[in-house]
């Protein structure tokens, strides 16, 4: 037969040179695969896992007090709807992204044996690999950094889209999470895309409950237990309409007298809310006490006030002010509401 070796051909049909060269390839090829399927279900497992690690924590705690609003544990609980989608959306991408590292790592591996048993000589090829990967590595450490970042931000659920946070130097709505970037939609429409190897801190309103915290200034002499009640009645109120009552979880707390100036005492209201309903809730809520105040003849003090020295007081107030020959002169004392002074205009 012309252009074939009759030796070659000879060779080939004998068991022999099967059961060689050939059958160790093929166990390597086996091999291979076999070891890549065993990894990315092992992946898959340990991935569900830890996108479960709420779930699993949950069932450490008494049944009876995941029903009692009042234990504190029960708002830190992650068994809601949007929290199983979460999980869900965790496991799929850091599953994703191990099972094609490990495809990657595997295959590279299962074609250098290869290569090997067909006597391919793989010292320069890898001598050129070690230095092309020294150089990668000094160039993409930003890279990698932010890539490995990303990775552990999602494995550990610190935001998801659609989570309002404060990663330092950018703050909004999560719009977009990979793992290299990281978009965030500022209040004002500003599209933020954040580094996630910049990302030193991770600050998350949307996780759990959250809290509207309002500082109400009254009158320095007013009654501060009386005003309180107030407060608390007033914030009840809000907590018993229909439309706030599936939004504030838990009964309002009046924490007592915040601040102490000359012109106001400051009392200090906590509401716990569902996550990101604090804002619409203090807004509300800010709302309801302005008409509670005024209803009780109590009004916001002002901050500021105008001290006017003459020898008639009366009628420099009468006029908003006093003349430069009273100031000179010095006398009594006046303090002027800038409202009041105005209104007599």
């Amino acid at each position: 037969m012309d252009g074939v070796d009759i030796n070659t051909l000879e060779r080939l049909a004998t068991p022999a040179f099967w059961l060689d060269t050939p059958l160790r390839v093929a166990l390597i090829l086996l091999g291979g695969f076999l070891a890549n399927m065993i990894v990315r279900t092992v992946i898959k497992r340990v991935t569900t896992k830890i996108a479960d690690g709420e779930t699993a924590k949950l069932d450490k705690f008494d049944p009876a007090a995941r029903k009692n609003s009042k234990d504190p544990r029960y708002w830190l609980m992650q068994d809601s709807p949007i929290a199983a989608v979460r999980r869900a959306q965790r496991s799929k991408t850091i599953g994703s992204v191990l099972r094609s590292i490990a495809t990657v790592v595997l295959a590279t591996l299962t074609v250098l044996m290869v290569l090997t048993e067909l006597n391919f000589n793989l010292g320069p090829l890898l001598a050129s690999a070690g230095i092309a990967g020294v150089a990668i590595g000094f160039g993409a450490q930003t890279l990698v950094k932010d890539y490995l970042s990303g990775l552990f931000m999602v494995a550990e659920d610190q935001y998801g889209i659609g989570d309002v946070v404060d990663l330092g130097e950018a703050s909004g709505t999560v719009e977009s999470v990979g793992l290299r970037v990281t978009q965030v939609r500022a209040v004002d429409g500003t599209l933020w895309h954040v580094r996630n190897g910049e990302i030193l801190r991770v600050g998350n309103s949307s996780q759990g409950w959250a809290r509207a915290v309002l500082d109400i200034p009254v009158p320095y002499d007013s009654d501060v237990e009386k005003v309180s009640e107030l407060i608390l009645k007033t914030a009840m109120e809000l907590r018993m309409d229909e439309d706030n009552r599936r939004l504030i979880l838990d009964d309002p707390e009046v924490w007592g007298v915040e601040a102490l100036t000359g012109e106001s005492v400051v009392i200090r209201l906590a509401i716990r809310t569902k996550p990101l309903e604090q804002w619409a809730i203090a807004r509300k809520m800010r709302a309801r006490l302005k008409a509670a105040l005024a209803e009780e003849g109590l009004r916001i003090p002002l901050l500021n006030q105008t001290v006017i020295k003459g020898s008639a007081p009366s009628a420099a107030v009468a006029q908003g002010g006093a003349t430069g020959e009273d100031a000179a002169r010095g006398g009594d004392t006046a303090v002027v509401d800038p409202a009041e002074a105005g209104s007599k205009h």
